[in-house]
């Protein structure tokens, strides 16, 4: 079943049995929307990237099991995030309130980040690796949200080469990611440009 008519519960089953092709399109497709409504609980742009990023590290981590009878994946993610959201701002209050009694337990937070941020490293890294014409089509496509018409109009090509161009950039990202099991789905994390 292709992924552009696979369900999100699809997707979700078969991520669950460790297809990352599937990851992929159900983080595509969610990402943007867990991002926004992080952004707007907690107004930083770094908490929210960092919302998404636990998100869907818990949903890979199976640390969270979609219930279909539940709700939908959307609510299963929100719910996901909302909890990330909450953490960080309790964190922020006590960071605030008793800056050194914290520093001894967020030891684990810090080698966290730190993976993290090697891991995000990796992916910005692989993105300026594309060639040009490839990495245009993944940055508006996947990292700006562009529909393929609107990218065609900005790159002035069509449409049909816009869509060639991001599918093999987005082959040559898990080619250069898939070396490392763990960075490999995060093979899409935007890299938002706040400039």
């Amino acid at each position: 079943m292709p992924e552009q008519l696979a369900s999100d519960v699809e997707l979700l089953r078969r991520m669950g049995a460790g297809d990352e092709a599937a990851f992929t399109e159900l983080y595509r497709r969610r990402q943007g929307g867990v991002y926004r409504f992080a952004f707007q609980m907690c107004g930083s742009a770094a908490v929210a990237d960092d919302v998404v990023q636990e998100t869907f590290l818990t949903v890979i981590g199976g640390h969270a099991r979609y219930q279909e009878s539940r709700g939908s994946v959307a609510a299963f993610l929100y719910g996901i995030a909302r909890n990330h959201v909450l953490r960080a701002a309790q964190r922020d209050r006590k960071h605030a309130g008793e800056p050194d009694a914290e520093h001894v337990a967020a030891q684990g937070d810090l080698a966290r980040e730190v993976v993290r941020s090697r891991m995000l490293e990796s992916v910005r890294a692989a993105v300026l690796m594309l060639p040009v014409h490839y990495r245009e089509a993944v940055v508006l496509c996947d990292l700006h949200e562009m529909e393929y018409a609107e990218a065609a109009e900005a790159l002035g090509c069509a449409i049909g080469t816009v869509r060639s161009r991001l599918h093999r950039g987005r082959q040559m990202l898990a080619e250069r990611l898939g070396g490392n099991r763990e960075p490999a789905p995060d093979g899409i994390k935007p890299v938002r440009c706040e400039t």
